[in-house]
């Protein structure tokens, strides 16, 4: 019975070393600054609501300070999502 021939195989060459840097992705910096913003302003809001009991920070909106001080909450989660 004959020999099957022996291919040879081809020495392994490592692909090239990538470089990897340490800075924010382009065009998302503003994100974190940004949602940590939104998150402060709301939190801020609503110990302002209640620790000036009602009066700050509009009066005239009453009880509705708190939902809005929650939208700033809910806002600084919807840029949560834009962060990579």
């Amino acid at each position: 019975m004959p020999k099957s021939r022996i291919r040879k195989k081809d020495d392994f060459t490592p692909p090239p070393a990538k470089t990897t840097s340490l800075k924010m992705s382009a065009g998302r910096g503003w994100v974190a600054p940004l949602m940590l913003a939104m998150f402060l302003i709301g939190l801020a809001w609503i110990v302002l609501f209640y620790v000036s009991e009602g009066d700050l920070p509009i009066k005239a909106m009453g009880n509705w300070n708190i939902v809005c001080g929650f939208g700033f909450i809910a806002v600084g989660f919807g840029v949560s999502t834009q962060w990579k």
